[in-house]
């Protein structure tokens, strides 16, 4: 599986990412062996990028990547995790489904982007992991939190940095407008953006993409189905975590008629799609079992060929001038073959 180094950090990652909340019991209850069965098939494809976050499940996508990873070497594979969701015990009844993940309410999440709480965080995080060090660290979702994430908690992510203790530093959120501020006013080396550069939201283009080109900070793209829409559009889809308009609906139903003609699975494109840009190191799909890992996997190598995205262009569900995916690397390889056959003496 290809892949590309962070930034100017030294931590490369491979272009398919391992999105870990989904073996954090999200919506549904996920147990320990089908948790490890899905790590275990993403090593197999080939994929040595690990997500998670200690809001997973309250630790438990954590505790699973840990353990699930123990087996391996520890220089061949990455583990990103997150910091501004302090995680403290509790004593109250009950499970946690009221924040998305089938877990009992063991602990309570404390929104904290100080630098006390980064260290603490990440203390806790190795913990729960088994390790020693984190490769990359993400400041999570701190929308509501912008002025103390870029007083606090980013400066305690670079004296981890030149510590030793994080390899790269970044921020994940859903949104591009402060990851571009991110981009334009510190010294990160990664941004995860999540549902906002995907075939039916190039929102991430208008200046993070570019800024992020421009000054070598790399970009982890997530959401690429926009939650569920782009790989399966049908009637109470969702995207952005909502029912899908009936506009939307009707564009992603559009496309995936274009992708039918051409013969390849709409997620298939979807997956392909942000390659498209140089800024864009990796993808990030949430899975929760070895099939999905699998089917992940197989989606992303499938040719989509230079056509598709013309027709999408041409019907005017593509703006021209968003970057397309040059003509694909399996192609390029029969060519180049053909070459030196050529080029051989007889």
């Amino acid at each position: 599986m290809r892949g590309s180094t962070l930034g100017t950090s030294d931590i490369a990652v491979t272009e398919l990412a391992f999105g870990a909340a989904a073996i954090g019991n999200l919506f549904s209850a996920v147990d320990d062996v089908q948790a490890t069965a899905a790590v275990d098939a993403a090593w197999d494809t080939g994929i040595r990028y690990f997500d998670t976050a200690p809001h997973y499940g309250l630790g438990l996508s954590e505790h699973r990547i840990g353990a699930a990873l123990s087996i391996r070497p520890r220089d061949e594979y990455v583990v990103s995790t997150k910091v501004g969701r302090r995680l403290e015990r509790t004593a109250a009844a009950g499970d946690d489904l009221a924040n998305g993940f089938a877990v009992p309410a063991t602990h309570r999440r404390i929104w904290d982007f100080s630098a006390d709480g980064v260290r603490r965080s990440i203390e806790a995080s190795l913990e729960r992991l088994g390790l020693d060090r984190i490769d990359v660290v993400y400041l999570h979702d701190p929308d509501d939190h912008e002025e103390q994430a870029f007083k606090e908690a980013y400066p305690a992510l670079e004296r981890l940095r030149a510590e030793g203790v994080v390899g790269a530093i970044g921020a994940g959120m859903n949104q591009a407008e402060m990851l571009t501020r991110f981009v334009r006013e510190t010294d990160v080396d990664v941004v995860l953006c999540a549902g906002r550069y995907t075939l039916l939201d190039q929102g991430g283009l208008d200046e993070l993409l570019p800024e992020a080109d421009a000054r070598g900070k790399s970009v982890v793209v997530g959401g690429v189905f926009n939650s569920g829409l782009l790989a399966d559009p049908k009637p109470g889809a969702t995207f952005n975590y909502a029912a899908a308009s009936p506009e939307v609906l009707d564009r992603a139903l559009r496309m995936k008629a274009v992708a039918d003609r051409h013969g390849v699975p709409l997620r298939a494109a979807a997956l392909r799609f942000p390659f498209g840009h140089p800024a864009v190191a990796g993808i990030l799909v949430g899975t929760r079992s070895a099939h999905e890992v699998h089917d992940a996997a197989d989606m992303l190598a499938r040719t989509v060929p230079d056509a598709l995205w013309a027709e999408l262009r041409a019907d005017g569900l593509l703006p021209e001038h968003v970057p397309v995916p040059e003509a694909e690397w399996e192609n390029r390889a029969d060519a180049d073959a053909e070459a030196r056959t050529t080029e051989e003496p007889s």
